[in-house]
């Protein structure tokens, strides 16, 4: 063999060594780098308490680790000074929703288990504020703290038992005339406000918060969910004005809020309903509205990568709804005698009430008020159509003076509906018939009721004694507004009539030979 084959067999091998070498080289590396990853995703002893963002989508995080994390847990991303709640427990990561803003989060910030639910610090100190959806202020007032009597109260409780319940059996009145006589509501009841965009929904309730303004007993919770900074602006202002406020918490979640914030706002208010409940107080809660709440809860959903269902809403969108609504209820006296009122609102499309959300809440509820855009539209405010709404336990609790003076008011108001029908392909009606027809237009004329202006019990019984007798039955339909406003401007100022009020409810007895009502009405015609 010749040198010059020699030296080229030997470079041959040498380079083939060095290959090797930095195959084994390039392996170590390799081998180190996954080491490295490892330390970075794998927190070992720590992997059930901590866990690193893998990517961040439209305020829904997926995150590696948390192996023993539950559904609705809090986590906290660490130096962020945000929270979020898994809501997705998979195989590849938790999926977990970010309760603020998500531009502060990005791949790789560290999670840490909070290992509870969500829960925020309540106490009498919140009566007259407005708080966003963590009890924290927003008003431009001062910070709360902590007393002897805050209590940390998570947002996730269970309902009431039976054995803990009691019937509804109190009078909840709302000043409005039409819900008061024909659909009582009492406390611990949940009633369904529902009709479509622009019918007066919210009006009903926030006349049911200035009403509790004589009853000092009464707490009341307002959860704005997804509406305008500017409309909640406008509503806070009337409620200070009208002396309101002082025992009303008004929660806050803007359309401009996540999904996540708008979801968890209803929790928020419920809470803070049952802190007052659980003290034996009663609280009325409104939900402004479960329409957008549902919305907010489907956007999550769908972004979780959840499988939709009817309507696009996820499979448990029922029960968001039912284990909301179901802490609404009226304490025994064992635990306090405490109630909780909800008053829950739904937004309907084109008076649809055979939609998902509004047949779930439907069903949910002990009642609803169905407001008509079609009344609405005619003037007739509050547009409540008495034939579709309904109120299943309320009638149990409704005050004695109310109830013998509305009893029949139901059955006159269908009959005038009935004969109305008929009237627009007849021209020749009986004087009975003309009568009834008239009778029944200065009903509906006395039931109208302006916005924020509700009345009390004894001015509401006395419009109702009216309608039977000959000063409204024979009137003009154009003097019905007018005289009802003086006869009630001349009552307020007579302090007999109030004492009688006072005395029929402390009696719960009605008895109309006292006629306390007719002598008011034969007084104004006199001066």
């Amino acid at each position: 063999m010749k040198t010059t084959d020699k030296i080229l067999g030997l470079k041959k091998i040498i380079t083939h060594i060095q290959n090797e070498r930095t195959a084994i080289l390039n392996l170590k590396i390799f081998i180190n780098y996954l080491k490295s990853v490892k330390k970075v995703f794998d927190f070992g002893k720590n992997a059930n308490k901590f866990g690193r963002v893998l990517y961040i989508k439209d305020g829904v995080v997926k995150v590696s680790g948390l192996n023993s994390i539950k559904v609705g847990e809090k986590v906290e991303f660490i130096g962020k000074n945000l929270f979020g709640m898994a809501l997705n427990l998979e195989s590849t990561g938790v999926g977990i929703v970010i309760f603020g803003e998500d531009k502060l989060i990005h791949e790789g910030v560290i999670v840490k288990r909070c290992e509870q639910n969500f829960a925020i610090k309540i106490d009498r100190a919140m009566l007259g504020r407005v708080v966003d959806v963590l009890g924290q202020p927003i008003d431009g007032g001062v910070a709360f703290k902590d007393t002897k009597t805050t209590r940390l109260i998570s947002l996730e409780r269970k309902a009431p038992g039976i054995v803990t319940r009691k019937s509804v059996h109190e009078s909840m009145l709302t000043g409005v005339k039409i819900v008061d006589a024909l659909l009582p509501i009492g406390r611990g009841q949940r009633e369904l406000i529902i009709g479509d965009r622009q019918t007066g929904k919210s009006s009903i309730a926030i006349d049911a918060i200035l009403n509790q303004k004589t009853n000092k007993d009464i707490v009341c919770v307002y959860v704005s969910v997804g509406q305008k900074k500017s409309t909640i602006r406008r509503l806070v202002e009337m409620l200070n004005v009208k002396g309101s406020l002082k025992y009303s918490i008004v929660v806050v979640s803007t359309a401009s809020d996540a999904s996540p914030l708008q979801f968890l706002a209803p929790y928020t208010g419920c809470a803070i309903g049952e802190y007052f409940r659980d003290k034996g107080e009663h609280a009325l809660i409104i939900y402004d509205d479960l329409s957008k709440h549902a919305v907010a809860y489907r956007q999550m959903s769908l972004l979780l990568r959840r499988p939709p269902g009817r309507e696009a809403y996820p499979g448990d969108v029922f029960y968001i709804h039912s284990r909301l609504l179901e802490r609404s209820a009226k304490l025994n006296a064992k635990y306090g005698n405490g109630s909780l009122t909800a008053f829950p609102i739904v937004e309907t499309q084109a008076g649809d009430v055979s939609a998902y959300i509004p047949t779930n809440i439907i069903s949910i509820t002990d009642g609803q008020i169905f407001l008509e855009k079609e009344l609405f539209n005619k003037g007739i405010r509050p547009a409540v159509n008495v034939g579709l709404s309904v109120s299943r336990v309320g009638s149990a609790a409704q005050s004695a003076v109310m109830k013998k003076l509305a009893g029949a008011l139901k059955l006159e108001l269908a009959q005038y509906r009935e004969l109305a029908r008929f009237e627009q392909f007849s021209s020749n009606n009986d004087v009975v018939t003309l009568q009834l027809l008239k009778k029944g237009k200065n009903v509906i004329e006395i039931l109208k009721q302006v916005n924020y202006n509700p009345l009390a019990v004894g001015l509401e019984a006395l419009m109702l004694f009216a309608i039977n007798t000959k000063l409204f039955s024979q009137l003009d339909l154009k003097l019905v507004g007018k005289v009802e406003a003086e006869m009630l401007t001349f009552v307020k100022k007579w302090k007999m009539f109030n004492l009688y009020i006072r005395s029929v409810e402390a009696l719960k007895k009605f008895n109309e030979k006292d006629n306390v009502f007719g002598l008011c009405i034969n007084l104004y015609q006199k001066n």
